[in-house]
């Protein structure tokens, strides 16, 4: 069990990358992947600037690589320390790569997808085919047999107010007047 008081003291790492991400002007997400007692591996949305648009440069994918580069041992646990919410595809990757628990600091309204029913299979045409679920299969789903903890709003309140000064900064285009752009600059 990881206390409230280990979850804050990682989280500010992550914060501390979101807002390097943010002096480069890059969209502020980091991420830190933490076992043990051990950052493991660590990074920061690269490429959401006007003319490098990618979206494979998440701060959770660059994080993963930065982790696998290193080559890091496993202790247990491995935790993600995020400052938004992961989106479908960090997720993915996230539970792919044996990451346990995913912790994040502000929500992400457009695109998140920590709520995501992870009970039964996401394949619609499993689903069409085999309306009297055979539970069995649950056990060998990449994403129902993991058994992942997600806890959100850890420092909320900083991660918001790195995300404001993103959208308010009228040099950044990323997301520009978008459902986040519009929720984040008037969220509390």
């Amino acid at each position: 069990m990881v206390s409230k008081k280990e979850d804050l003291k990682w989280m500010k790492q992550a914060l501390a990358l979101g807002e390097k991400a943010l002096e480069a002007g890059e969209f502020p997400v980091g991420c830190i992947l933490v076992s043990g007692n051990s950052v493991v591996g660590s990074g920061a949305r690269q490429h959401s600037k006007l003319g490098q648009l990618n979206e494979l440069d998440h701060g959770e994918i660059v994080a993963i690589r930065d982790w696998l580069s290193r080559g890091a041992a496993r202790e247990g646990v491995v935790s993600a320390y995020c400052t938004m919410e992961p989106c479908l595809m960090c997720l993915g990757a996230l539970i792919l790569n044996g990451v346990n628990r995913i912790v994040y600091a502000y929500e992400d309204v457009m695109g998140g997808a920590a709520g995501l029913d992870r009970s039964e299979p996401l394949t619609a045409e499993w689903k069409k085919s085999n309306s009297a679920m055979d539970k069995s299969i649950l056990q060998e789903h990449l994403y129902c047999a993991d058994t992942i903890e997600i806890v959100g709003g850890v420092c909320r309140r900083e991660s918001l107010a790195l995300f404001k000064k993103f959208f308010q900064d009228e040099r950044n285009s990323y997301w520009k007047g978008s459902l986040l752009a519009r929720y984040t600059l008037n969220a509390t």
